[in-house]
């Protein structure tokens, strides 16, 4: 007896719907050959087709590449020319605004910043309190690998930090106050004898000479003149120094405002901007809020783990800011969600070390 029955249209329908065409069928999936051997520069190119956060990555190396292609173009911008403030003057066709956290600084990344600044790579830098003293304190003494499951009373009485897996003994802090505190008497001084308005950015290029040491970033920046913008400077143990300096040496005056004017200018004066942006809150809208004074950047590559379900400026797309014109609507940006310490090296490998070694094989 013969019991099969037809399948009922409705079910039919619904599972062999036929595929109209749609422009979204344009990129295969495809990901790396194995049969042509272990070569990680061929990997890395696969990660666009390869989906997911891989083809995030891919897009921000896209992203990172064309601010450096329109930073290798002749300034189209010239009339803005500051005498009083060359800092501002467009050194560039793409002034290149880079935001990091101080995890950042405290992780092994540091390096990868290091070689940033120094060769000239990035033309502005926006951090937090402690992106700016853990670079002094490492060059003062060293930070060490840990465990994110280490005792927080056992570490406390042991005297030692906990920065997730990281490790800072107090006695860094000893040595950076020791270091730091005729430094901020000679700003309290230079500040009644000779009318030194200091602001953030001139506080850190003063600590980038004073340091003398090249594996510091902020020498670098000082040295190339790269302003580095910390709005929040004294969150932070150098904001602990100068608490305790305050009772020692009363008088310093820190001016945020004349550096807001400074950064905003700076990103008003820019012929092109590109941002990149590691990490999230302060130095990510500080960043994209001077870029606002412009009718947005031309280039944004965020880079974080955060989530947007919270309303949360980290968490934030970049189609959110250009809802607040803090990108062009024209832009192409990319947020890639991973974690800084896996992908920032391998984004800058593929990006602005390539555009350093090429150009220095062509000179």
């Amino acid at each position: 007896m013969n019991t099969a029955e037809k399948v009922p249209e409705i079910t039919e329908e619904a599972v062999l719907k036929k595929t109209e065409n749609v422009d979204c069928l344009k990129e295969k999936v495809q990901g790396y050959n194995w049969n042509n051997g272990l070569n990680y520069e061929e990997i890395l190119k696969t990660y666009l087709h390869t989906g997911f956060q891989a083809t995030n990555f891919g897009l921000a190396v896209n992203e990172i590449n064309k601010m450096l292609e329109c930073r290798n173009r002749p300034i189209t911008n010239q009339k803005y020319d500051d005498k009083e403030d060359p800092f501002i003057t467009p050194k560039t066709n793409c002034t290149i605004f880079l935001g990091y956290t101080s995890n950042i600084v405290s992780s092994g990344l540091r390096e990868t910043i290091l070689f940033l600044v120094k060769n000239k790579l990035v033309d502005c830098i926006v951090t937090t309190a402690g992106g700016v003293e853990e670079d002094f304190i490492k060059c003062l003494a060293s930070t060490f690998l840990g465990d994110f499951h280490l005792e927080g009373k056992k570490l406390r009485q042991q005297g030692i930090n906990r920065i997730g897996n990281l490790l800072v003994p107090n006695d860094n802090y000893c040595k950076f106050e020791d270091w730091v505190t005729p430094i901020l008497n000679e700003m309290v001084l230079e500040q009644k004898e000779n009318g030194v308005l200091w602001t953030p950015s001139k506080m850190i290029q003063r600590l980038g000479e004073k340091i003398n040491n090249e594996e510091s970033i902020y020498y670098w920046a000082s040295k190339n003149q790269i302003p580095v913008f910390s709005p929040a400077l004294t969150d932070g143990s150098l904001g602990d120094m100068m608490f305790f300096h305050s009772f020692k040496n009363p008088g310093l005056i820190v001016d945020i405002l004349s550096d807001l004017r400074r950064l905003n200018l700076m990103a008003i004066k820019a012929s092109n901007t590109g941002v990149i942006i590691v990490g999230g809150g302060l130095i990510k809208h500080h960043i994209c809020n001077a870029n606002l004074m412009r009718n947005g950047a031309d280039y944004a590559v965020y880079l974080n783990t955060s989530s947007e379900c919270d309303g949360s400026d980290s968490g934030a797309r970049p189609d959110e800011a250009v809802s607040w014109g803090k990108i062009k609507p024209e832009a192409t940006p990319v947020k890639l969600y991973a974690e800084a310490t896996l992908v920032f090296p391998l984004l800058v490998a593929e990006t602005f070390a390539k555009y350093h070694f090429n150009r220095n094989k062509s000179e």
